[in-house]
């Protein structure tokens, strides 16, 4: 099998492409040299790379036509903190999105498996299946649904079978430092404290190495449409924020009331898996492991060293 994969050097898609060196897979990786990649420093030897810019297709669909991938991962996307919900740029990534599946359809790629977001749904739901009505918020997610919309069409009359697996909350190594958890763990680490709302907001939250083997079940499997990937558990953030304190062993660096709660900030998110774990698919970490596994990796860095 050969798989193309685009968003290799992101936070999820650097982790996949791990999973798939690991299981052996001719995998080749589209990166912008002017993108950081440290990412994948340690598989760069195990993957063969296709040098472009996503949102300048002319730069890459040369080197796909040629390459004639059985399956095809989508993750490039513009995911950085404050900037990616209403930036214009997602527009861009929808047009290349759609280009990116007609060169696949026509160099007979038999699978596209392409990564959407679980805000495309009506979030005021309590629990959220894949039949839940949708209601996006912002011109990242709104994009997101357009660009679901217009693949599952095109897919159906190309022939190309068709999977798009919606992320939930996710956790773990490498996870942008102005993310939640990082946030929470570098100033734990460096013994400062965190001024917090309520807390009391739900989440589901899952570790990134356990979403990326859900990614791989699903392109595995036979399932179509969207695909909810998330633990299926409640998470209360004041639950989330306790036990990283308490791994770290500074309880007392939690302040919560500290930040007034966002009425915008829907209440309950959670992901209804069931279609997911149908596939046979099962998470390797709980909370704790999956959080030490995440703390560990930030000790790790040059900054946080002991």
């Amino acid at each position: 099998m050969k798989v193309f994969l685009t968003g290799a050097t992101g936070f999820v898609g650097s982790h996949l492409a791990r999973l798939l060196v690991r299981e052996g897979v001719e995998t080749h990786a589209l990166v912008y040299a002017e993108h950081p990649q440290d990412m994948i420093d340690d598989i760069r030897e195990d993957i063969r790379t296709i040098e472009g810019d996503f949102l300048e297709p002319q730069s890459w669909e040369k080197a796909v036509s040629g390459l004639r991938p059985d399956l095809c991962f989508h993750l490039a996307w513009n995911t950085t903190p404050g900037a990616y919900l209403h930036d214009r740029m997602n527009l861009d990534l929808v047009a290349a999105s759609l280009r990116l599946a007609q060169i696949l359809a026509r160099s007979g790629c038999r699978r596209l498996v392409s990564v959407g977001t679980c805000f495309e749904y009506d979030v005021s739901t309590k629990i959220l299946s894949e039949s839940s009505p949708t209601r996006p918020r912002t011109l990242y997610a709104a994009c997101k649904l357009s660009l679901l919309t217009a693949l599952d069409a095109f897919c159906r009359e190309s022939g190309m079978s068709f999977a798009w697996p919606r992320l939930f909350y996710l956790y773990g190594p490498g996870e942008h430092p102005r993310r939640l958890v990082p946030t929470l763990i570098q100033s734990f680490l460096e013994h400062r404290a965190a001024d917090l709302t309520s807390g009391d907001k739900i989440r589901d939250y899952l570790h990134v190495e356990d979403v990326a083997s859900a990614l791989w079940a699903v392109a595995r499997s036979d399932l179509g449409g969207p695909v909810n990937i998330g633990s299926g558990s409640a998470l209360t953030i004041r639950d989330l924020a306790e036990e990283i304190a308490s791994l770290v062993g500074v309880a007392n660096l939690v302040r919560f009331n500290a930040r007034p709660d966002d009425p915008a900030d829907p209440r309950c998110v959670l992901a209804d898996n069931r279609k997911l774990m149908d596939s046979g698919w099962k998470p390797t970490y709980n909370l704790k492991d999956g959080l030490r596994n995440t703390i560990r990796w930030w000790k790790g860095r040059p900054d946080h060293a002991q």
